[in-house]
């Protein structure tokens, strides 16, 4: 692995022109991967994936530096975490980018063609977004991740990761580069910017003449500020509370299960339930149940008052629910408990409260599963599933860029296809209009 080089550093001289640059042969590039063809994609893919595994004693090393800068500024173990290249974690890295060039291209996809009255023919054509900036923090695997999924869908991207991973990242950047040299495709189509100095993601939320639409990927402050200050259009999620209903003609076995799994299954993740419904006439014969399940596992539950007072009687003594409680996404082991009188309620708190990311309702009528999918406002909605489903490897986009809880473009999981966008092609032989 080649030592970083010499212009790689905390801080360029003149970031505006630096990120100028950037941004002209980000957009050069763009045109270049747009035409290519499915073939030469893949080849990249794999180029770079053999180049991670190739490189993995020097991508060790550019870890090392960061992961000692990390412990020397203090930074808490989840962090040091998150941010570790393991041998494991690299070759998860490798096989991601084999994985995606395994999935179907999107690009130049025809549907909804069909004849007009005219004689001509019209349909849609998927084409690429042209460049993608996308903004992170601490992951290193990202850098690969993000690369690899605008590649494959025809995307020039501008990556910009947390300055506690520079090294890793630009140490990843140099065998994207080999990959992408290797299929002959400008090195350019994948750039990860080569500054620690927070001026460039300023800039690149002001290149509209270059960037097409800014992804972020971290915590809600990072994308809060992104959403606030881009003059690019923004794909993001800001938080994650989502909900479980269980409706009073759910099966028990089938609500326990779902409600147990969509809040203990991982607890640090945007899917995870951190709300929890039930219909008041059922309440009874589940929640004690599934409280106990919860307490044995060591979450805490805050319920609203006949919450409570259900589970006082049976012997188990909850935390008060504060409203601010509904509108929290916790991230924890922590979960927030509700008795409704029945669905409307349930639905009403649900689009009150949620970040519309992820809801399930458990429910054996039909009637009312279908009311919940056509009246709830979430990105995801879901029945008789955990909420832990909501995730572009579940959904079978095979890798996700992030999640999109926005309603114009893309919705939910964002893979492939959610980097695209559509054109209107029309098919004629010499027809004029009258």
């Amino acid at each position: 692995m080649k030592a970083m080089n010499a212009n790689i550093k905390s801080s360029i001289a003149d970031i505006t022109l630096y990120m100028s640059e950037v941004g002209h042969a980000a957009r050069h590039a763009s045109r270049a991967i747009g035409k290519a063809s499915t073939a030469i994609k893949n080849q990249a893919l794999g180029a770079i994936a053999d180049s991670i595994v190739e490189q993995i004693d020097g991508l060790k090393k550019a870890n090392a530096l960061d992961l000692a800068a990390g412990k020397e500024k203090g930074l808490d173990a989840a962090l040091l975490d998150r941010l570790e290249l393991s041998d494991e974690r690299i070759h998860a890295m490798a096989e991601g980018l084999r994985q995606i060039a395994t999935l179907p291209d999107p690009v130049g996809v025809i549907s909804s063609l069909a004849y007009r009255p005219s004689g001509i023919q019209v349909g849609q054509m998927r084409v690429p977004l042209g460049v993608i900036g996308i903004i992170y923090e601490s992951r290193p695997n990202v850098t690969a991740d993000a690369a690899g999924l605008c590649l494959k869908s025809g995307n020039a991207v501008v990556l910009r990761g947390g300055s506690e991973a520079i090294h890793s990242n630009q140490a990843i950047a140099q065998c994207i580069k080999h990959g992408l040299k290797v299929a002959g495709l400008p090195e350019e189509v994948v750039q990860v910017i080569a500054t620690t100095d927070r001026a460039a993601v300023g800039e690149l939320l002001r290149m509209k003449q270059f960037v097409d639409v800014i992804i972020p990927r971290g915590g809600k402050s990072l994308i809060e500020r992104i959403a606030n200050e881009s003059q690019v259009p923004v794909i993001k999620h800001l938080d994650g509370i989502c909900h479980v209903y269980i409706d009073d003609e759910a099966d028990k076995e089938k609500a326990l299960k779902v409600a147990f799994n969509s809040k203990t299954q991982r607890y640090g993740t945007c899917n995870t339930m951190e709300t929890l419904l039930l219909a008041e006439s059922i309440s009874a014969e589940i929640l004690p149940v599934l409280a106990q399940m919860y307490l044995d596992k060591g979450v805490e539950i805050r319920g609203c008052e006949k919450t409570r007072s259900l589970l006082k009687a049976n012997a188990i003594d909850v935390v008060a629910a504060v409203e601010a409680d509904w509108s929290t996404e916790y991230l924890a082991p922590i979960l927030s408990i509700k008795i409704v009188q029945g669905m409307e309620e349930a639905i009403n708190h649900i689009n009150q409260y949620s970040s519309q990311h992820t809801e399930s309702i458990v429910t054996e009528n039909y009637t009312r599963a279908r009311q919940f999918l056509r009246e709830v406002d979430s990105s995801s909605v879901m029945v008789n599933a955990s909420t832990r489903f909501a995730d572009g490897f579940e959904y079978g986009l095979g890798a996700e860029i992030g999640i999109s809880t926005d309603k114009l473009h893309a919705r939910g999981p964002v893979g492939l296809e959610g980097l695209t966008s559509q054109k209107y092609v029309v098919l004629g032989d010499g027809h004029i209009r009258q």
